[in-house]
């Protein structure tokens, strides 16, 4: 159980594939959220966009 004077750490995966049109929105909300400790992780396997 977590004490409320400790932080929670929280990690987002994010799977992209072709989301070349979107990723840069997602990212950018994901930052814009108020917890202070957050990991995010992009994967992509193969698109074939940039």
């Amino acid at each position: 159980m977590t004490r409320k004077d400790e932080a929670v750490s929280v990690s987002l995966i994010v799977p992209a594939y072709d989301a070349e049109r979107y990723i840069g929105f997602t990212i950018e909300s994901l930052i814009r959220q108020s917890h202070a400790d957050l990991e995010i992780i992009v994967v992509d396997d193969g698109s074939t966009d940039r």
